[in-house]
């Protein structure tokens, strides 16, 4: 067991060594996107499934509360919270609009909208993604494998390098908590 922990270890921290050397590009347009799009008073949309959609409200709540400094809260909403929401735009529309019909209702010119997606490949993401362009709005992607369909819509796109999903999604919130404290500075 102690050898499959160390295993395990050693990748996770050889995703991350992969996300220093090919991604810092893309962190800093995120992080500068993320920043303009605050300091206009826009606010920052994001959404996921399964863990992704965890990883929506954690950096929500990260920008929202605080990440590490006392400030006033910023404006950020994830999509996956509301369960009378979801359910009731799954149940009338279909799973795949449960972003689209909340991004149509909620976004406004000036706001930044980020899918995540470790295949790249969630249709409600993609779709979010899709209103989201379509109403002119700036679009992140944060995905891994090979970047999906999700990375060749969205304005920037960041592929983490990996296709074990845990590893994808602990770059995800490390990338997340970095954008977090550049926020703050």
């Amino acid at each position: 067991m102690k050898n499959e922990i160390n295993n395990i270890i050693k990748e996770s921290i050889a995703v991350k060594e992969s996300v220093l050397k090919n991604n810092i590009d893309e962190i800093v347009k995120i992080a500068e996107s993320v920043i303009g799009c605050l300091k206009k008073g826009n606010k920052v949309i994001l959404f996921g499934n399964g863990g992704s959609a965890a990883d929506s409200q954690h950096i929500a709540a990260e920008l929202v509360g605080r990440f590490q400094k006392e400030r006033r809260g910023l404006a950020a909403i994830a999509l996956t919270a509301n369960t009378s929401i979801l359910t009731a735009i799954g149940n009338d529309y279909g799973f795949d609009e449960v972003f689209s019909r909340q991004v149509e209702a909620i976004a406004q010119n000036g706001d930044l909208v980020i899918g995540i997606s470790t295949s790249g490949q969630a249709k409600n993401v993609i779709s979010g993604i899709t209103k989201a362009k379509q109403m002119g709005l700036k679009t992140i992607g944060l995905t891994g494998t090979d970047g999906g369909e999700l990375v060749k819509i969205v304005d920037i796109g960041l592929v983490v390098s990996s296709k074990v999903t845990a590893r994808i999604q602990e770059a995800h919130i490390m990338i997340a908590h970095i954008i977090c404290e550049l926020v703050e500075k």
